[in-house]
């Protein structure tokens, strides 16, 4: 037993020496330096947007020293930001899959809020597919886990035990250990590469989930829809004729039931294309057209 202890001790050892060179100090705050992940070989850094409370004076800790960054951009809602450093033939991360994960399974969060590495194990807790965050940022897969998130590790990466990287760990979305897996950082970091920033769908509307007539119900087949309580000026939803006391039934063949389904059907794709908007008004089922904006 001790032996196999022993065996399992070193191995895990060897991961952390293994991923030293994808792991980053990053100084975006005052007091307590955090974590980020080497993106790519061009000196792009993927780190959690809380642990930056500028966008200015930013600095990343490689093994040989600090050097200068640059802001990128940041999606608060995923709690992500990228910055970018000049320096070349970083050593990137071999990137792992949630889909090969069972609750149970051992992980290692690695930190660098100093000059050396850091290390805390834990398991998989749970895990679950698409979800929202409390701002409305779409994550691919629930990956939460036990490790105990030291001051500095947020904005590091979770290691499986074959050394692949799962995703980036942060405390600040839900209050519990979470990484933000692959999927999600290969969206959000392309996203803020193109264009600084995560487009996303605008209507302009105030709303607040209500129950349907039962009669109307049964027919469309849903039981709520959205109360329009407020409508920005000049929004898209004002021009498009949206009135306060509408209900909010489909966005283009997408089904709204709740606000999470408006949100998910605001993706990026729809921006500035134009889709009708089924409303329940005045007790009869009507169609407005409307151009997305981008929020």
């Amino acid at each position: 037993m001790a032996e196999l202890i022993q065996e399992m001790s070193a191995g895990l050892a060897k991961l952390v020496e293994a991923a030293q060179g994808v792991v980053v100090r990053v100084d975006g705050r005052r007091r307590m330096s955090a974590t980020g992940i080497v993106w790519s070989e061009e000196g792009v850094i993927v780190t959690a947007n809380h642990v930056l409370r500028r966008d200015n004076k930013l600095r990343v800790g490689l093994a040989d020293g600090m050097i200068d960054a640059d802001l990128i951009g940041r999606d608060p809602s995923t709690d992500l930001a990228a910055l970018r450093i000049k320096s070349t033939g970083l050593e990137i991360p071999n990137w792992g899959k949630a889909s090969d994960l069972q609750i149970g399974h051992i992980v290692l969060a690695l930190g660098r809020p100093g000059k050396s590495v850091q290390a805390t194990l834990g398991i998989i807790s749970a895990l679950g597919g698409t979800w929202r965050t409390p701002s409305g940022g779409q994550v691919e897969n629930y990956l939460q886990t036990d490790v105990v998130m030291y001051p500095g590790f947020s904005g590091g990466p979770l290691l499986s035990v074959d050394g692949s990287v799962l995703g980036l760990n942060t405390s600040a979305i839900r209050g519990v250990s979470v990484a933000l897996p692959t999927p999600t950082l290969q969206r959000v970091v392309e996203s803020l590469l193109a264009h600084g920033r995560v487009r996303r769908g605008y209507l302009g509307v105030g709303i607040q989930p209500v129950q349907l007539p039962q009669s109307l119900a049964e027919e469309l087949g849903q039981e709520t829809g959205l109360l329009v309580v407020s409508v920005e000026p000049d929004s898209p939803a004002d021009k498009a004729g949206i009135t306060l006391g509408d209900t909010i039934l489909k966005l283009g063949d997408e089904v709204i039931k709740q606000m999470d389904d408006l949100l998910a059907a605001l993706s990026h794709e729809r921006v500035a294309t134009e889709t009708t908007l089924q409303l329940l008004r005045g007790g009869e089922t009507i169609e407005r057209g409307v151009k997305i904006g981008e929020r």
